[in-house]
Order: structure tokens, then C-alpha cells, then sequence
């Protein structure tokens, strides 16, 4: 099947219409606050919609039977990802990360054309979007995730992209106890990416809260990163951890005066300009 792309084409209330490759999904999105600009009609001509309920999970109700298990898209930035609809009613994209794909492209290429190395350890990497990117720039990449089902699909990912021969270790593993053994080991790191979400469990059940856990491991991560480091990307989808919260927590790790910081909102842009927020990120770049 040829690779179609995604498109927002429209949000409210509390949902969003999207386009992917040739199917038209309907999703919740909790900051859809205000009403649809396109009409009924085209609301009800998807051929999936997820209903969550309120434990996390959901159902899909299927209006096409002929939508497969999976499918391909071309996510520019990254490469080709497959799409499959979970019980959670992800699909295994996130395209309010595309910025931050082309961003962390750009570094890595530019360190690698002066003929130095990019080893980027990227922490609940899900199904490898910045990985991708990375590797396609030239980085040598750890991805980490607790989830076997992710690391396995972000490996699919890789050889749909053409990258399955790229130096990328596919790990699935408890983040701080990943990290924990990195800093035994002196492991350094050149970039760092950090998405965390907001409740986790490791592989052998380890939790993972982020208001409770994520200072202390930006402690540890300040330790990991090489002396020449390039980036460190920190992006969150949780309630209160705005772009300048983001900032603050990123500030922490360097010298004043030695790094920049840039943040933002991460938002999708539908078919008529209007932005769905979509989480915050903020990323760090040394100017030493």
C-alpha cells in the first residue's frame, strides 16, 4: 500500500477529525473547547471513531470494515510509521512532534558534518518518531521504552523507514533503572529526549509518576550528558507542566549563560490555520 500523510482537518467540541493516510479517524482531544468548523456531514464520513472511557481505555466503533490492523503513513521529518488503532485510541503518531523531528534533524546533522558523533539516548520513546529522525541524520541512538509491544513497533518503523540497519539499540527497560546503571557505567550522551507521561508502569510493574519522579531524574540525566553535549529535548503532554514549567526544570541542569532554552506549545494545525494544543516542549542547546 502506498503511504498517504496526516492531516488535521478539524477539532471541537472535545474532539478532533484527522486524516491519515486514507482513512478519516475521529479522536478525543480535551482541549477542543470550542465548536467544529466543518459540517456534520463531514464529522460523520469517518471511517473510525474512539470513544475513551473513563479508565483510560476506549472503543472503536468501525464505519469502514475495510480499515486494516495496520497501515503506513509518511510523517516528513521522520520517515514512514505504521498506524494501528490501540485500546487507548493511539495510533502510534504524534504529529504535534514534527517541529521537534526536523529541529533535532538539523542538530544532528549539522555536529555530524563537522565530523563529530551524536550518541542520543531517548527515554519513553514509544514507536521511535524522534528516533527516526536522529538516525536519519547520522546519530548513533539508545531508544528505551517499558514497552515491548512500542520498542517492537518502533523497530517495524525503523525498516519501514529504511533505517532497520541504522546504529540504533532497541531497549525495553525501566527508565531510572536504565539510567541508574548508565551513571554507573560514566555513559555519556551528546543529546538527550524526554517525554514522559504523566502515570506509568516499567516492565516488572515499576511506577512511574511524573510530578513525584521527574526532578530527581533530570538529576541523574544532568549527569549523563557529555561535556560537548548538543541538546536536551524535554516535551510533556500533563496538566501543569506548561512551556515555561518546562524551562524552569531544563534551567536547572546547566550554567547560567550556557545554554539557550526555547519553548513552546505544541499544537497541530487543521485545514483552516486554527492550532490544537497538544502539550508543551522545551529544548536546550548548549552556546559553548
Amino acid at each position: 500500500m502506498n503511504a498517504g500523510t496526516y492531516a488535521l482537518l478539524d477539532s471541537g467540541n472535545f474532539q478532533k477529525l484527522e486524516q491519515v493516510g486514507p482513512y478519516r479517524i475521529v479522536r478525543p482531544a480535551a482541549q477542543a473547547v470550542w465548536r467544529p468548523r466543518l459540517s456534520d456531514a463531514e464529522w460523520r464520513s469517518a471511517d473510525a471513531t474512539f470513544t475513551r472511557f473513563s479508565g483510560g481505555d476506549g472503543r472503536w466503533e468501525l464505519r469502514n470494515r475495510k480499515v486494516p490492523e495496520v497501515w503506513p503513513i509518511q510523517m516528513p521529518g521522520c520517515g514512514q510509521l505504521l498506524i494501528r488503532l490501540t485500546d487507548f485510541g493511539h495510533l502510534g503518531i504524534f504529529p504535534e512532534q514534527h517541529s521537534n523531528w526536523r529541529q533535532l534533524a538539523d542538530i544532528v546533522a549539522t555536529r555530524r558534518a563537522s565530523g563529530r558523533e551524536v550518541n542520543v539516548l531517548n527515554l519513553f520513546a514509544y514507536t521511535g518518531g524522534s528516533t527516526l529522525a536522529c538516525a536519519a541524520a547520522g546519530a548513533n541512538v539508545v531508544h528505551l521504552d517499558a514497552s515491548k509491544t512500542s520498542v517492537a513497533w518502533a523497530r517495524e518503523n525503523a525498516e519501514a523507514s529504511g533505517l532497520g540497519q541504522s546504529p540504533v539499540r532497541w531497549l525495553t527497560d525501566d527508565v531510572q533503572k536504565f539510567v541508574a546503571r548508565e551513571l554507573r557505567r560514566n555513559s555519556k550522551y551528546h543529546g538527550i529526549i524526554l517525554d514522559p507521561p504523566s502515570y506509568g508502569r516499567g516492565p516488572k510493574g515499576e511506577a512511574w509518576k511524573i510530578e513525584e519522579m521527574l526532578p530527581s531524574l533530570l538529576d541523574d540525566l544532568k549527569q549523563l550528558m557529555a561535556p560537548d553535549y548538543a541538546f536536551f529535548l524535554l516535551s510533556a503532554h500533563s496538566t501543569g507542566y506548561t512551556p515555561l514549567a518546562l524551562t524552569n526544570l531544563l534551567g536547572d541542569l546547566v550554567p547560567p549563560n550556557s545554554a539557550t532554552i526555547v519553548a513552546s506549545e505544541m499544537v497541530v494545525h487543521d485545514s483552516a490555520g486554527r492550532a490544537l494544543p497538544s502539550g508543551a516542549t522545551s529544548m536546550l542547546t548548549s552556546t559553548v
